[in-house]
């Protein structure tokens, strides 16, 4: 875009209290943002709450001129572009949703909006068996040809890009801040990494902070984006779930991996595949759900062997030593031996509490 058409998508877009919906409303009643800017208070008021109106009416110019100059520096890095509805550019898929965003910032490949897809989403405290899932289902479903989109949080979602990232197809995140800033901190590395190999995506305006109110605006994007949804680890009342609902709202596939009863957890996938989400043990079920490649050229991940009598005797809760003592008869001397060599061959995980679980 030249400076007159950020200009012009910026003042349309960045209002308060005026979103999406309402700027959809706009387009659909004006056709175009020049025109929406230039109506009449009585035909915006056919649109717009009073309160909006208000807002849309009394932009601050000098904020408006800041924000320009602010945009057209950041457009001028290498990778970075803004992407507007009426764009050939706009990713096809988020049109998909009836509040879509008109204007999207986007760093790094730009060619990865358009190519197939799957969200992966889950939990931010995942446990170390729902990381390696999510790393090593990321992993063959871009080995397969789907990009993975999920939203750079912590746990699930990180996993998820390191394994989109170590395949051919790569990783889309999409951010609930401007992208001129990295949430969290803690996975500033992995966003540069995916600025590089992958794509970063935010319909914030540079400068937006990581407030509670831009995650699910993030979400129903990370839901629009895929083919399907799949929910590796999530409690009861997880944003993963909200982030799957929007998935299914707009026809997407919803898949969810199970996990232990006893795990809190296991229990927002528990809830998602009683109400009719798919059960996902391998990512061949994913692929033949939707239907894509050959599920025989794609590898699942690793399992750990089951020739061992103690780790069947061990079973894929989590477990105290005592308790294994009892199981296998062994002194809790030979079992810390085991146990220790276990964990170094990746068979098991130590767990907080001198717990252990069993890597399935």
């Amino acid at each position: 875009m030249d400076k007159d058409e950020v200009r012009l998508w910026l003042r349309f877009t960045t209002v308060y209290k005026v979103g999406p919906r309402k700027q959809l409303a706009l387009l659909t009643r004006f056709a175009t943002p020049e025109a929406a800017l230039a109506a009449k208070e009585a035909e915006l008021a056919e649109i717009l709450t009073p309160t909006a109106l208000r807002a849309w009416l009394d932009v601050d110019q000098s904020q408006l001129e800041a924000t320009l100059e602010q945009t057209l520096a950041w457009q001028l890095e290498e990778g970075n572009m803004l992407i507007s509805l009426a764009d050939a550019a706009y990713p096809p898929r988020l049109l998909d949703l009836p509040d879509a965003p008109t204007l999207i910032y986007v760093k790094g490949r730009l060619d990865l909006l358009s190519t197939p897809a799957l969200s992966i989403v889950g939990s931010r405290s995942a446990s170390p068996q729902g990381l390696e899932n999510a790393e090593q289902f990321a992993q063959c479903f871009s080995a397969a040809g789907l990009t993975v989109v999920s939203g750079l949080a912590a746990g699930i979602d990180a996993a998820a890009h390191r394994g989109g990232l170590a395949g051919v197809a790569s990783t889309i995140a999409v951010v609930g801040t401007g992208l001129d800033r990295v949430y969290p901190a803690s996975n500033r590395e992995l966003a540069h990494q995916i600025a590089k190999q992958g794509t970063i995506i935010s319909e914030l305006a540079l400068g937006s902070p990581p407030k509670a109110e831009h995650f699910p605006r993030r979400n129903r994007m990370i839901a629009a984006l895929g083919l399907g949804c799949l929910v590796v680890e999530a409690s009861v009342g997880s944003g993963s779930l909200i982030t799957a609902k929007q998935a299914a709202d707009i026809g997407r596939e919803v898949l969810a991996i199970p996990g232990s009863i006893h795990s809190p957890l296991a229990r927002g996938c528990h809830q998602l595949i009683k109400q009719g989400a798919k059960l996902v043990e391998s990512s061949d079920d994913v692929l033949s759900e939707l239907a894509w490649g050959s599920p025989l050229a794609v590898s699942t991940p690793k399992r750990a062997s089951k020739s061992s009598p103690f780790l069947q005797n061990m079973g894929f809760d989590p477990v105290d030593i005592e308790t294994l003592s009892q199981r296998s008869g062994l002194t809790t001397d030979r079992l810390s031996a085991m146990l220790l060599t276990l964990e170094l061959e990746g068979c098991i995980v130590a767990l907080p509490g001198s717990r252990y679980q069993r890597v399935a």
